[in-house]
C-alpha cells in the first residue's frame, strides 16, 4: 500500500531507477559541498596556507583525470550499480579517516592529500557509472523534462549543502562536517545497492581493458558533433574557472566590496541555475544541440563583467543569465547523448566527454596567475570571454551540431535499442539493451 501511494506521488515516467538515483544525489550533493568547505578550514586549521589548501585540491583533481576512462571502461564491463557502490564506499573511508585526523588535531598535510586524492579516485570510477546508469533509467521522449528535474535537484542540494557546511564549519568544526559527507555517501551507497539493472542486457566480455577503451574511442572519434563539443569545452571550462574561481574573488575584494557581493553574485548564479532547469520541465528544442551551443555564448557574460569592472547589479544579472544557459545547455546535451549513444558505451563515452572536459582546468588555474601577471587581470579576462565565444563559434560550423535534431521514438544503432516504455518503470514492457 505504501509503495503504490508513494509511486501516484510521483511522475509516470519517474520509476524506481530514477527515484533512487535523484534521492541518492541530493544526499550527496548535500555532504559533499560542506566537506568540500571543510577540507580548506582543515587544512588552515592544521597550519596550513592558501598554497597548501590548493595542494589538497590539485589531490583530488589529479586522480580524477587520470582514472576517468579507466572508470568509464569499467562501468560498461561491470554491473554499473555496483561500481557505483564501490566507489561511494571508497569516499566514505577516505572521508571518515579525514574526519577522524581532524577531530584529533593530526591531520597532516601529506595524509590529508593522500585521502583526497582516494576521494578522487572514487569520483573517477563513479561519474561514468552513474551518467550512464541516469541515462538509460528513462526514455527517450521524456529525457528532457527527468534530465531537468534530477539536474534542478542536484543543484538545489549543491546549494543547501554549501550554505550549511559553511555555518556548521562555523558552528561545530571542520572535522564534524566532514564525518557527515561521509555518513551521506554511506546512506547513498546504500540507495544504489537497490537500483534495478535487469533491464540491461548482460555484457559481452571483450578481450581486455584497452580493447574497451579503444572501442570507447571509436565511438567518441565516430560522431563528429560529439567530440567536437567535447573540445570546445575543455577549453570553455577552463575559462570559466579560472575566472570565476581566481580572478573573480581579487575583482570582488579591489572594486565590488568584499566577499558579501561576490557571495551574493554566485547566489544569483545558482537561482540561474534553477531557473534554467525549470525551464528545462517545459521545453524540449527539437534542435536540441543547436539550442543547448547557442546557450554557450553568455557563459562569457561574468568574464567581460569582470574584466570591466562592472557594478555588482550588472555582475549579478550576468550571473544568472550564465546561470541558467549552462542549465540549457546541460539538459540538451544529455538529451542528445541519451538519443545517439548506445546503452552498453555510455559509460565509456561519458568517461571521454569528462576527461576532455575536465583536463584543462588544471592548467588554467596554474597559468592563471602568471598571465595576469604577464598581461593584466582585466586583459586575461577579455581572454577567457573572447575564447569562449571564439570555441563557440567555431562548434556552430560543424554540421551535426546544427542539425542533430529529436526523434519522437529513438532509434540507436549497435548494441542498444529504446523501447516505448521506461527503462525502469514496474511492469513497464521495454527496455534498454
Amino acid at each position: 500500500m505504501t509503495s503504490a501511494r508513494t509511486a501516484s506521488r510521483r511522475p509516470a515516467w519517474a520509476g524506481r531507477n530514477y527515484t533512487l538515483l535523484t534521492a541518492a544525489a541530493v544526499i550527496t550533493s548535500l555532504g559533499s559541498q560542506g566537506a568540500l568547505i571543510a577540507a580548506a578550514f582543515a587544512v588552515l586549521e592544521a597550519g596550513g596556507d592558501g598554497g597548501d589548501v590548493g595542494l589538497v585540491a590539485f589531490a583530488r583533481t589529479l586522480p580524477l583525470v587520470l582514472f576517468l576512462l579507466i572508470g568509464g571502461a569499467v562501468a560498461d564491463r561491470l554491473p554499473r550499480h555496483r561500481v557505483m557502490v564501490a566507489a561511494n564506499a571508497l569516499n566514505c573511508l577516505s572521508q571518515a579517516a579525514f574526519a577522524v585526523l581532524v577531530l584529533a588535531g593530526e591531520a597532516q598535510l601529506w595524509q590529508m592529500m593522500v585521502l583526497s586524492a582516494l576521494g578522487g579516485t572514487g569520483q573517477a570510477f563513479f561519474s561514468p557509472a552513474a551518467e550512464g546508469m541516469l541515462l538509460s533509467s528513462v526514455t527517450s521522449e521524456q529525457a528532457g523534462r527527468a534530465f531537468a528535474m534530477f539536474r534542478m535537484a542536484s543543484t538545489g542540494a549543491s546549494l543547501t549543502g554549501a550554505a550549511l557546511g559553511g555555518a556548521l564549519v562555523a558552528v561545530i568544526g571542520p572535522g564534524w562536517v566532514l564525518a557527515v559527507d561521509a555518513a551521506a555517501f554511506a546512506l547513498a551507497g546504500a540507495l544504489r545497492a537497490f537500483l534495478d539493472v535487469s533491464h540491461i542486457a548482460p555484457r559481452t566480455p571483450g578481450t581486455g581493458l584497452l580493447a574497451d577503451l579503444r572501442e570507447g574511442w571509436r565511438e567518441f572519434t565516430s560522431r563528429t558533433w560529439l567530440w567536437a563539443i567535447v573540445v570546445q569545452f575543455s577549453l570553455v571550462n577552463a575559462m570559466i574557472v579560472a575566472a570565476d574561481a581566481v580572478y573573480g574573488p581579487q575583482v570582488a575584494r579591489d572594486h565590488l566590496g568584499g566577499a558579501g557581493p561576490w557571495g551574493l553574485a554566485l547566489a544569483l548564479y545558482a537561482a540561474g541555475n534553477a531557473a534554467g532547469a525549470l525551464l528545462m520541465t517545459r521545453w524540449r528544442p527539437r534542435r536540441t544541440l543547436l539550442v543547448g551551443t547557442l546557450c554557450v555564448f553568455p557563459f562569457a557574460l561574468p568574464s567581460a563583467a569582470l574584466a570591466v569592472p562592472a557594478p555588482i547589479a550588472v555582475l549579478c544579472a550576468a550571473m544568472f543569465v550564465s546561470g541558467l544557459s549552462i542549465e540549457v545547455f546541460g539538459v540538451s546535451w544529455m538529451t542528445a547523448l541519451h538519443q545517439e549513444i548506445p546503452e552498453d558505451k555510455l559509460s565509456r563515452v561519458s568517461a571521454y566527454d569528462w576527461f576532455g572536459s575536465v583536463s584543462m582546468v588544471p592548467i588554467a588555474t596554474a597559468l592563471a596567475g602568471p598571465a595576469e601577471a604577464a598581461v593584466g587581470r582585466s586583459a586575461a579576462l577579455w581572454w577567457c570571454a573572447g575564447l569562449t565565444v571564439a570555441a563557440t563559434a567555431a562548434v556552430l560550423c560543424v554540421r551535426d551540431v546544427r542539425n542533430l535534431t529529436l526523434r519522437s521514438k529513438q532509434v540507436v544503432k549497435g548494441a542498444a535499442e529504446v523501447g516505448p516504455g521506461s527503462a525502469d518503470a514496474e511492469g513497464s514492457a521495454g527496455r534498454l539493451g
